[in-house]
């Protein structure tokens, strides 16, 4: 049976979300879902996965309550269930920038459809920023996109401040995952005095839903925060695996370097690493690995160095 993925996210003013998190995960639960929600003041952000009639039974409950009958979400497919548990988490913020001024709800950017996106992209006024995490913008980005460079969200603000200039940079684009972070990130460019300011509506796995391959001016693969790793342009899982030790994808050709040992290490966190996080590291992958043997899942917490994104950001 094919698995449906749902992302889903809304800023919206939630003053009773510590409320709703026995609730929803109880109605996740009784649907078979498994994924991760995060609930703030701000809003909702999240990844649900199951059958189509329980995602269905999911959001229709969410959209009862009218501060979220309007909540979009976009779907991809995957042969196997991509999550291992399903968790509601209560948070001061759906996506972390650590700036508590700026609030979506308030003042947000000029959504732009997937259908008028690449149309905005041809004007040469147009600044055209990736808002994602480097190891994310490194296998695949739009046509002439800047990388920040960053490796969380809270890092974009101080890129910002040494990179960008409200005088300088008189149109301004950006673009996300879902949509989640560039929404957020263009409230807080407005608060900073820029003027126009755009952001993709739905996110880069929206484009791919809405626009044809053969006339998109995206390249390469589009990285998502679950067992899947990547998606393609006709959202299918992508060619990437995983470091399990940093997060970090890594690609064929990664895999044969002497530095990549399953569940332990991989070029881009080898150097990072003491020799007590490799035996670490090591132990655990044999855990797992004896697991698999037994036909059980191995459950446990993900070693990880660098900072990992909270959520899917909208997968």
């Amino acid at each position: 049976m094919s698995i449906v993925v749902a992302a889903l996210y809304k800023f919206v003013a939630l003053p009773d979300y510590k409320s709703l998190r026995e609730p929803l995960l109880e109605q996740c639960r009784a649907q078979g879902l498994r994924g991760t929600v995060l609930l703030a003041e701000e809003g909702i952000n999240g990844t649900l996965a199951g059958s189509r009639e329980g995602l269905a039974g999911v959001l229709s409950w969410l959209r009862a309550d009218l501060r979220l009958s309007d909540l979009e979400h976009k779907e991809s497919q995957h042969d196997e269930q991509p999550f291992l548990r399903m968790k509601v988490k209560l948070k001061r913020e759906i996506v972390t920038m650590g700036v508590p001024q700026v609030d979506p709800n308030r003042v947000v950017g000029t959504y732009v459809s997937p259908g008028d996106w690449d149309a905005l992209l041809a004007d040469p006024e147009v600044t055209l920023i990736d808002t994602r995490n480097d190891y994310e913008c490194a296998i695949g980005s739009f046509q002439g996109a800047v990388d920040p460079g960053i490796t969380t969200f809270r890092d974009f603000p101080d890129w910002v401040a040494k990179n960008l200039d409200p005088q300088k940079n008189s149109k301004v684009a950006m673009f996300c995952t879902g949509g989640i972070r560039c929404e957020k990130a263009s409230s807080y460019l407005l608060e900073q005095g820029f003027d126009s300011v755009f952001h993709l509506k739905g996110g880069i796995l929206k484009y791919l839903e809405d626009v044809p391959t053969q006339s998109s001016s995206w390249e390469g693969e589009c990285f998502v925060f679950d067992e899947r790793v990547a998606v393609n342009h006709d959202l299918e899982r992508g060619s990437y695996d995983q470091c399990f030790a940093c997060r970090h994808p890594i690609s064929k050709d990664d895999l044969q370097s002497s530095a990549y040992v399953k569940g332990v290490s991989c070029l881009h966190c080898i150097d990072l690493q003491s020799d007590e996080q490799r035996e670490r590291f090591a132990e655990r992958q044999r855990q797992v690995d004896l697991a698999k043997a037994r036909g059980e899942t191995h459950i446990g917490e993900s070693p990880v160095i660098q900072p990992h994104p909270e959520q899917a950001e909208g997968l």
